[in-house]
């Protein structure tokens, strides 16, 4: 029988999660590392998984978070998240100059996602650093966008991204693909995404699509999707 299931990636949306659990019987136990901590700096222990987290530290595995000027976050406190321990690299390979911008002198390696340590020492990620969107001064964050409109029945896949907007300096914009035999209009995302999000994290524009770029495991792209839409605005100028 299944016992456990693990994810990793890309960020684990609540409908899918609750979806698999449905079906298998079996909790999603979801991780986070990158290639510079490989395999793993964070898991969700077994026994107490906490959806929408990446766990708890491994062994020997620090987390904190920092602010744009490199100081120190408390718990709480959403910012740059940092790993230390045995499993962070020692570099990129003949580039010090890389090397030095994401790794400091007391060996802490700035990940380039955005997080918060909670009070029960659990990790959460709100998105990548430079995915952020920001609209009229305020940090939006896709992650949290898309994890609303895959709960919206007959959502197969799902991005958002910023695009540049007179008015706000950014705009968002979602991307749909429809699941096989199910049906959606623009109205019905944009009336889902009203009823569940404040003012200035609801998007203007909505685009369908058959299908969205995804790296060779399946993560989405969104930096290709907001190089489209660059290039459709630049054709336009």
């Amino acid at each position: 029988a299944l016992k456990v299931t693990l994810s990793g990636g890309m960020a684990l949306q609540l409908a899918t999660a609750e979806r698999w659990k449905q079906v298998t019987g079996c909790p999603i136990c979801e991780g986070y590392g990158l290639t510079e901590t490989s395999p793993v700096a964070s898991v969700n222990p077994i026994e107490h998984i906490q959806i929408g987290t990446i766990g708890i530290p491994v062994p020997s595995t620090q987390f904190k978070v920092i602010n744009d000027d490199g100081q120190d976050l408390a718990q709480g406190e959403i910012g740059e998240l940092c790993i230390k321990g045995p499993q962070v690299m020692k570099g990129y390979w003949q580039r010090p100059e890389a090397t030095a911008e994401v790794i400091d002198a007391e060996g802490w390696f700035k990940s380039g996602d955005i997080g918060v340590v909670q009070e029960d020492g659990y990790i959460r990620i709100v998105d990548r650093k430079k995915d952020m969107i920001l609209v009229s001064g305020f940090n939006v964050y896709p992650n949290e966008l898309e994890d609303v409109l895959a709960g919206l029945p007959g959502v197969l896949q799902c991005a958002a991204i910023g695009v540049p907007d007179e008015k706000s300096g950014e705009a968002i914009k979602l991307f749909v693909v429809v699941k096989p035999g199910e049906s959606l209009t623009k109205e019905q995302v944009m009336q889902h995404m009203h009823d569940n999000l404040t003012g200035y994290k609801r998007p203007k524009s909505v685009e369908f699509r058959d299908s969205l770029p995804t790296t060779n495991v399946g993560k989405i792209l969104r930096r290709e999707l907001r190089d489209e839409e660059l290039r459709k605005l630049g054709h336009k100028k």
